[in-house]
């Protein structure tokens, strides 16, 4: 069976490095953006999604697959509270918010006898009823692979691995939530997993990065996928190949990546694709390098960067920064209450953002936290 370690090494191959980790205080900037911290979930988890619902409130889903933990974060008492649980226990999964607000949940691994299991299953959750239940099942078994809310409501999971040992996914598929069914799609040019996959203003997917193999390199290589035609096909490269970078539609229609790593190289670095040219082009750099930080589209078309690590022997990061698109370059913000690495980073309905969970440091080892907080621009 996988150990905990590889189990730990599949989950950050291309997000965390190792390394103990600091605390910081809430503080102020010259952009008055501030961290202040707020109720915390019922059981610590790293790694794990947060999806916005119609409401307002937080669908926080743990990542792991031998127990489940789902809650609720309410912005309005600054709490979390427990929902319904899952059918399945899974790590390695992806989870989409729908048209109408519920979430579907797709793939990822979990444990028969002792053994891991990749998963073509998939499940549906309904904030109206606090309920998950069945839909799907997917054409192929896939974890770590993408999946994209389209325009059109439908959504597309490409690439991926069918498990342990299995080659990485060319392929892709279209769930459709009006029957509920998956059906297969064009393949990507380049089989690929732990890529980006982000939706652009005109209606096509950026697929960026990723690997060719599970444990192999990151890949620099970008292709886009076409809804109208069902088909994807190469676009330019991204300048440095790389892992753990978040990537973030701005306003203007450009994509933002920031920070990320290699695998031995943590990177401060960001770059800018441009879907009208269909290249990248490097940007202002951030103040410290990253990996494994959250980066966070704000109301005012800026860009929250935070915490992270700024190497694999480097201390977790409470640190912040923002990204200005008018200027290209970053700058600081107040610093998170605590540092943290793989947590979650949500915009709120009135513009605040949900940092939650990640590791930090605690009696001397980096584990899993309960802890959240909430940025104010």
């Amino acid at each position: 069976m996988r150990t905990r370690a590889a189990l730990a090494a599949l989950a950050i191959v291309f997000s965390v490095g190792s390394g103990a980790c600091s605390s910081g205080s809430a503080s102020p900037s010259a952009s008055g953006g501030t961290f202040t911290p707020t109720g915390s979930m019922g059981t610590a988890s790293a790694y794990h999604t947060a999806n916005l619902l119609p409401d307002g409130r937080v669908l926080i889903l743990g990542t792991s697959a031998v127990s489940s933990a789902v809650e609720l974060y309410d912005p309005r008492t600054g709490t979390f509270s427990p929902t319904g649980l899952p059918l399945t226990t899974r790590i390695g999964y992806s989870a989409t918010t729908l048209s109408d607000g519920r979430v579907l949940i797709t793939g990822g691994f979990t444990f028969s006898n002792d053994q891991p299991e990749s998963l073509a299953s998939a499940e549906v959750y309904d904030p109206k009823t606090g309920t998950f239940g069945p839909t799907g099942p997917m054409t192929t078994a896939r974890e770590y692979s993408s999946a994209t809310l389209l325009s059109d409501g439908r959504v597309l999971v490409a690439g991926g691995s069918a498990g342990l040992g299995s080659p990485v996914l060319p392929s892709a598929e279209l769930y459709d939530p009006k029957t509920g069914t998956f059906s297969a799609t064009g393949s990507m040019t380049t089989a690929r997993a732990w890529q980006t996959a982000t939706l652009l203003s005109d209606g096509r997917v950026l697929i960026a990065g990723g690997a060719a193999q599970m444990s192999g390199p990151p890949l620099a290589s970008a292709e886009l996928y076409e809804p109208k035609t069902g088909t994807f096909a190469a676009t330019g490269s991204m300048t440095t190949p790389q892992g753990g970078s978040t990537p973030t539609l701005l306003s203007d229609g450009q994509v933002l990546f920031a920070g990320g790593m290699d695998g031995t190289n943590y990177f401060a670095s960001a770059e800018l694709y441009d879907p009208k040219t269909g290249t990248f082009a490097a940007t202002g750099s951030m103040t410290t390098a990253r990996g494994g930080s959250t980066a966070t589209l704000l109301s005012d078309g800026r860009v929250l960067v935070a915490g992270g690590s700024a190497s694999p022997v480097s201390p977790f990061l409470p640190s912040a920064e923002l990204y200005d698109p008018k200027t290209g370059t970053f700058g600081p913000t107040g610093s998170m209450t605590t540092a943290r690495i793989g947590s979650t980073a949500t915009l709120l309905s009135d513009g605040r953002v949900l940092v939650a969970g990640g590791f930090t440091l605690s009696n001397g080892q980096g584990e899993a936290t309960a802890s959240a907080e909430l940025y104010q621009p």
